[in-house]
């Protein structure tokens, strides 16, 4: 009896201790536990939530490989997307424990900090010049300003050094650089991503001068770091997409800025932009009409 007693107490030990590990976070998972990408996340002491995740190791799905050969039709195309349409709202949601505790540019940002991908320059978005931390930086955080101040106690003036925090609502763009390809292989037309830069608006004494590009990103070398975070949901918190499946479902939403043309295919600009030598909603139509275009090249192949 005094054994087999023995062994019924090993045993509900053994029971309880798994109880216990199941229900700690593992502190690997993104957000789970862990300091997240945003300097001002803190990352909670205890499990915040009514059941346990299991971990995020979510790998993004190979794609398929395409042979010179069958490409029977392609076309790039460069693309806009604005974070503050609805559709987008994942752009600037401000992250919890299974998003990454930040905003994608955060997550972006801390990656290229951390050595996990690379940034190149957005001297061209042909990936040409790659950009060190220091210079990634310095994109982002304006130069030090110097004001001038009375102090209150002497009367004196004098001037005071203000230093600029990045702020990453300012992020309310980004460009992709895409291709459109019809294989005969497959039979279909296939959309591969190519680069993604996130961009900032040009303020000078508070008024508007433009957008830039911050920096481009190579797109299928950051896959597999896309796939370790989440997308907010508005619908339902359960269900989510990794950044990964994201991009490649297509769920976010965007306009058409420019195409392949022999006009202007420079280092610099990659050919002229819609809105460059149109009005507003000129470069509206444009864009929708050459969306239109794309989505029935895929029947005219098979009409022609």
């Amino acid at each position: 009896m005094n054994i087999l007693n023995s062994y019924r107490l090993t045993i509900v030990a053994a029971l309880l201790l798994t109880a216990g590990n199941a229900f700690a976070q593992d502190p690997s998972i993104p957000g789970g536990g862990t300091p997240g990408v945003s300097a001002g996340w803190l990352p909670s002491k205890t499990p915040d939530g009514a059941y346990d995740r299991r971990p995020h190791n979510s790998m993004p799905i190979p794609w398929q490989y395409i042979r010179e050969e069958d490409i029977l039709w392609k076309k790039r195309v460069w693309r806009e997307i604005d974070t503050r349409e609805k559709q987008n709202v994942g752009f600037r949601y401000t992250g919890d424990e299974n998003s990454g505790g930040g905003m994608f540019i955060e997550i972006l940002i801390d990656a290229i900090k951390r050595g996990k991908i690379k940034a190149y320059s957005n001297f061209d978005d042909r990936f040409t010049q790659t950009i060190t931390k220091e210079q990634l930086m310095e994109q982002l955080i304006q130069k030090p300003d110097t004001t001038i101040v009375v102090d209150p106690t002497t009367g004196m003036e004098k001037q005071v050094i203000v230093n600029h925090d990045f702020d990453p609502s300012t992020i309310t763009k980004y460009r992709i650089k895409e291709d459109w390809i019809f294989d005969r292989n497959q039979g279909q037309m296939v959309v591969r991503i190519v680069g993604l830069a996130p961009v900032k608006d040009i303020i000078v004494d508070g008024d508007y001068r433009g957008s830039q590009a911050i920096f481009w990103l190579y797109y299928p070398d950051i896959r597999g770091l896309l796939a370790q975070y989440e997308v907010f949901n508005p619908h339902n918190d359960i269900h989510r997409y990794t950044w990964d499946e994201f991009f490649e479902g297509r769920q976010f939403s965007s306009k058409i800025t420019k195409v392949s043309n022999p006009f202007g295919v420079t280092a610099g600009s990659g050919g002229a932009n819609f809105r460059d030598f149109m009005s507003p909603i000129e470069s509206l139509y444009e864009s929708q009409h050459t969306s239109e275009e794309i989505f029935n090249k895929e029947h005219d192949m098979w009409v022609y």
